[in-house]
Parts: structure tokens; C-alpha cells; sequence
């Protein structure tokens, strides 16, 4: 398979090397050489059967624009940039294009999140209050991260709140620390992930990328994690 990775940070280069190892043929585009998605031209996007974008969230919808509009498939890593997903989700549909997009490639976080929803409904009728801690390097765009905004989205629906608060914090090279709370007046229920690299974010990229080259629409990853 052919994997046009945008973004030469290091998850980007990171999982240019994993597409690499698990046998892909893999370009990578920096952002001098995209800026302004000027890279993505349609006759240079028909040479990719994946795109795999971990950049930032502006330069992600100038991508997406421009990717999709070729029907091109597309796996999109970086977060901050959801209050556009209706437009590119209908541009996906409207191109026959594929769109496959997560807050966290990671199958632990994917795994806490169900856990989570758990929590939020089990919890909430014993009068338990929420709250959510996350941390990241000090580079990290976004705060809050879409990992907590996703496990904030998970709580709230199960538990019927309006909304859970969200602690962000911006420390050194963190990989990505997030905690669940969940306390009452005589105990507290705790949940927590930490990343130690951002080796499972790639793997799952991959695999995610693997996964959407035989198929169109738009997908949510925390929806198919289980068949990737």
C-alpha cells in the first residue's frame, strides 16, 4: 500500500516508520512543502491509497479539503478542528472519499472510554461527582486534548450531565497522562491512562489506515477500533 504521511512531527515521522516496517511504500510531507495544503494536488494524491494526517488543526481542514475532494481515503490524527467535521463529512460523502478520524489511535484509551461510560452511568445514580485531569508536552496545540473532550462527551451521555470540567495542564514532553474522577462524600473511583510513548498512537494509525483503504465514508474511530 501506498501512505502519504502530512506532518513530519514526531508522531508524523513516527509513523512513517511504522508504515515502513509493516511493509508500505510511504512519502511524507513537511509543512513547508504543504503550506496551505499547495502539496495535495489531485494528480498527487492519486499516486497514495491512504493519506494519514498529524499536523495541526488548521492545516488538517485545509488537507482534508483538498484530499477529499479527490475522493482520496483519509486518516486524520490531529484534533482542535471538529467544529468543521459536518463539512468534511459531507465532503467525504459527496466525493465518495473515505474519512477515518480519532481523538486517540490508542486502543487503551479506546478501552477506557467504555470504561468510562461505565462509570458515568453506574456512578451518577450513587451521587458521585465527575471530573477529568489530563496532561501533555508543552507543544500540545490543543488543551483540552480531544481525548479528554471525548471521555468528558462519554461521561456526560451516560451519567445525563451537561457537562464534566477539565483540568489541562502543559508539562515538559508528557506523552499524554488522562484521569477519570469520580468521588462521593466517602470514596473515589479513579481511571486513568498514560501514555510512555507515542508508539500505540502510530500503531493504530496504521492499522486505522490499513483498515479505510477498502472502504468510503466517514468513521469515527472509536466506532470500528475493534475491526482495525
Amino acid at each position: 500500500m501506498r501512505i502519504l504521511v502530512l506532518g513530519a512531527g514526531k508522531t508524523g515521522k513516527l509513523v512513517a516508520q511504522v508504515a515502513a516496517e509493516r511493509g508500505h511504500g510511504v512519502n511524507v510531507l513537511d509543512a513547508k512543502e504543504n503550506a496551505g495544503a499547495s502539496g495535495l494536488t489531485p494528480p498527487f494524491c492519486a499516486g497514495f491509497d491512504v493519506v494519514i494526517d498529524f499536523t495541526t488543526p488548521e492545516a488538517a481542514v485545509h488537507n482534508m479539503r483538498a484530499c477529499l475532494a479527490t475522493g482520496a481515503k483519509m486518516v486524520v490524527g490531529t484534533t482542535g478542528w471538529y467544529d468543521k467535521l459536518p463539512d468534511m463529512r459531507g465532503l467525504a460523502e459527496r466525493k465518495q472519499a473515505g474519512l477515518l478520524y480519532g481523538t486517540n489511535f490508542s486502543v487503551g484509551v479506546q478501552v477506557m472510554l467504555k470504561m468510562a461510560a461505565t462509570m458515568g452511568g453506574e456512578l451518577k445514580k450513587a451521587g458521585y461527582v465527575f471530573s477529568i485531569e489530563e496532561t501533555h508536552h508543552v507543544s500540545k496545540l490543543d488543551a483540552p486534548s480531544g481525548t479528554a473532550i471525548s471521555l468528558a462527551k462519554v461521561v456526560q451521555t451516560a451519567a445525563g450531565l451537561a457537562r464534566v470540567p477539565i483540568d489541562a495542564k502543559r508539562e515538559g514532553d508528557v506523552m499524554g497522562v488522562h484521569t477519570l474522577k469520580a468521588q462521593s462524600a466517602w470514596d473515589q473511583v479513579v481511571l486513568t491512562h498514560e501514555a510512555f510513548s507515542r508508539q500505540g498512537f502510530a500503531e493504530g494509525a496504521v492499522r486505522a489506515a490499513e483498515w479505510l483503504s477498502s472502504r468510503t465514508g466517514c468513521y469515527d474511530f472509536q466506532d470500528v477500533y475493534t475491526e482495525v
